[in-house]
């Protein structure tokens, strides 16, 4: 999906038209205003939660504090916030700092789309008469979309690189991840399609019965993907660390911790993050550096 086909979907999937004009007492919390929003949102279950992580972000911009960034940021309290600092003077100062800062850490791609995110409840709010202005709109402030460009360290990892990804302190699901990516070689997306009677561990491959070619591994990559399998007949093989949403469908959730499958990209985010320190420029490699040529 191109970034100004998700604008537009930012934008459309957050305004209902019989929203538009509705008589509601306008909030005092910031927080507030994030719940009504995404309350009244025709978005999916998986979306409401990144857009409320996006918007939450931006909590911590409007009082001038840093977003917690990587592990720190789950469950990280969000600060409280008055809706009224939106309409503060300086309000397109402060989220033209943080949006710098977010693309510093996370990339133009995903600032890019928090900022739509925040722009589309901007728009929401204003059409209730809860903020005045859009500070994203303030001419003075650089809140322009960002060009993403190519990462300079998008080259295959070295060997070296590669083994000391692999001796790094990882949770068992990270392990094996990482160990089935760079022994096999196969598509990182596959891989997480793969379900747990996909493994056929005494030949250490992957079953005929698995769609496209047979994936082999090593014997301490079959050893890390029949521990993160115990006890699970069923299901997909990696797993997400909460219970997957009611609306979830059977094949992509485990029928015995009731977890969901694993998406690509909180694959890639813990890989990212879990590899700062070990790239130079302190930024963190892709998932996708990992695979063998």
């Amino acid at each position: 999906m191109s970034e100004g086909r998700e604008d537009s979907l930012f934008t459309a999937a957050t305004i209902s038209g019989s929203e538009v004009g509705s008589v509601i007492a306008p909030p005092v919390e910031y927080a507030v205003a994030v719940d009504r929003f995404l309350a009244a949102a025709e978005l999916s279950p998986a979306s409401q939660r990144v857009y409320r992580i996006a918007l939450t972000t931006w909590a911590w911009t409007l009082v001038d504090r840093a977003s917690p960034v990587g592990a720190s940021r789950r469950g990280a309290a969000a600060p409280v916030v008055p809706l009224a600092l939106i309409d503060g003077a300086d309000a397109a100062v402060r989220l033209a700092a943080g949006f710098a800062a977010r693309e510093a850490a996370v990339g133009a791609r995903t600032a890019n789309r928090e900022l739509a995110i925040l722009r589309s409840a901007l728009t929401w709010w204003r059409a209730r008469g809860w903020i005045a202005a859009d500070p994203t709109a303030d001419p003075t402030a650089d809140l322009r979309r960002r060009a993403a460009q190519p990462s300079p360290g998008a080259e295959p990892l070295t060997d070296d690189q590669a083994r000391a990804v692999l001796r790094l302190h990882a949770p068992l699901r990270e392990q094996a991840l990482w160990h089935a990516v760079y022994d096999t070689g196969g598509g990182i997306e596959r891989i997480l399609a793969l379900d747990v009677p996909d493994l056929d561990p005494s030949g250490r491959r992957t079953r005929p019965t698995a769609p496209g070619p047979a994936l082999h591994w090593r014997p301490a990559t079959g050893r890390l993907l029949a521990l993160l399998a115990a006890g699970r007949p069923s299901g997909p093989l990696f797993l997400t660390d909460r219970r997957a949403p009611r609306d979830t469908p059977a094949r992509h959730r485990c029928p015995v911790t009731g977890r969901g499958r694993l998406s690509y990209r909180r694959a890639a985010e813990v890989f990212t993050e879990s590899t700062q320190g070990l790239d130079e420029g302190g930024r963190g490699w892709t998932l996708r550096q990992l695979r063998r040529r």
